[in-house]
């Protein structure tokens, strides 16, 4: 099933970031600003490995992001979904292309010797949006 057309617009058209919230062991919850992408049916983020919220999305599968335009804040989207797949593969470069989106630059200028990049990709069970 495809995002819908107000999220995928969201997500691509614009520099919008996305507060993703997990969960902790102890079930309290974390909150992370973050670039997000999208393949057309899922939401896509990129994170090291190593970082709190790797750990989160891989001990408890639901995950609630807010999406908020960059230009209109009062265009929005709520979503409560799970991961359903993570990949290491085309990761360091997808961190490039989101350096383009966000930074304007062709490759991500916090790449570190050893780091390990994974992409999680998070399938939405629910969406609430809102357009003033």
């Amino acid at each position: 099933m495809a995002l819908d057309e107000f999220v995928e617009n969201l997500i691509t058209g614009s520099k919008s970031f996305a507060s993703v919230a997990t969960l902790m062991k102890d079930g309290s919850p974390q909150v992370s600003v973050m670039w997000v992408d999208s393949d057309g049916e899922n939401i896509l983020v990129n994170t090291a490995e190593g970082r709190v919220k790797t750990d989160n999305f891989r001990k408890d599968k639901r995950v609630a992001l807010a999406i908020v335009d960059s230009e209109n804040p009062y265009r929005q989207a709520m979503i409560r979904g799970k991961v359903v797949e993570e990949t290491h593969d085309g990761a360091k470069e997808h961190t490039d292309k989101l350096a383009k989106k966000y930074l304007g630059l062709d490759e991500y200028p916090y790449h570190q010797p050893g780091d390990v990049r994974v992409i999680f990709k998070i399938k939405p069970d629910s969406v609430y949006k809102i357009e003033v």
